[in-house]
Formats: C-alpha cells, structure tokens, sequence
C-alpha cells in the first residue's frame, strides 16, 4: 500500500528563515522530535547539505528508536525533503516540508509518502502533528539560549 500518505500543516508565530533552520539545526531537533510530549530531548547527528545523511534518535520510556535519512532537497527556507527509515516505515519513504509566509508567522505543511500500512500511517500521523506541537516551544527556548 505505498499510496498511503500523510499531510499535517501547521502556522508558526516566527519567521519563515528560522522555522525552516529548525529542520536542519541538531541542537534544536533534539528538543522537537521526540515521540510524546515532554519526553527527553532526542539523539541528533546530522550533515545538513544535498546527500547528507542524518541520524535522530528518540527515546519513549525505556526504548531507543533510531531515524536515519538522506536530505534529498534542500531550498532554503522554502522546501526541505529527505528520506525517512524507521522501525515502522517502509526504506523509500520521503517527508516533504513546505514553507510559506502567511500573515501570522510562517505556515508549515508537511507531507510523508510511503506507509507498510494504515495503522502505520495511522501512528505517523499522530507523532508528526505531535512533533510540530512541539516545535513552537524549541523555537522560544531556541531564542533564549
């Protein structure tokens, strides 16, 4: 079923050039990608360029769950696209994020292709908009730093 696709858009009070850093930025998506809301900050090593690879890994409860990938795109501040592996999507699965200025901040869409199934897409769907939930308050506290 590698129709199956997920698209989660959401408005950031903050300007597009620092939404779209955040992506790319290790320190930072240790604070956001993270599998439920207020669990510790993941694992984060990254080679953000064309090709470069990354390497996330989240922590829930007692386990370790790893996220690897290839940035495929990367047009500043309007489109970062990179490859997704994990323990629940199939090796060729893409997340797409799209930036657009709007008159609130910055208006984000993110778009993951490729699913083993529903339920996975499902879970997908659910962690995404739970990790860009969490991305606003790694922006603030970003700043503070």
């Amino acid at each position: 079923m590698n129709d199956l696709s997920v698209v989660v858009s959401r408005t950031f009070s903050a300007p597009r050039t620092k939404v779209f850093e955040a992506w790319l930025d290790p320190q930072i998506l240790a604070l956001f990608m993270q599998p439920c809301e207020g669990g510790p900050p993941a694992t984060v090593t990254n080679d953000p360029v064309e090709g470069g690879d990354f390497e996330i890994i989240m922590r829930a409860d007692d386990k370790e769950i790893p996220h690897r990938g290839v940035y495929k795109e990367i047009n500043r501040h309007s489109r970062l696209a990179f490859t997704w592996e994990s323990p629940f999507s199939l090796p060729d699965s893409v997340v797409t994020l799209d930036f657009k200025d709007v008159a609130d901040g910055t208006e984000l869409t993110l778009t993951h292709v490729k699913f083993p199934s529903e339920e996975s897409r499902d879970g997908h769907e659910s962690g995404w908009t739970g990790i860009l939930a969490a991305l606003m308050p790694a922006l603030a506290e970003s700043k503070a730093a």
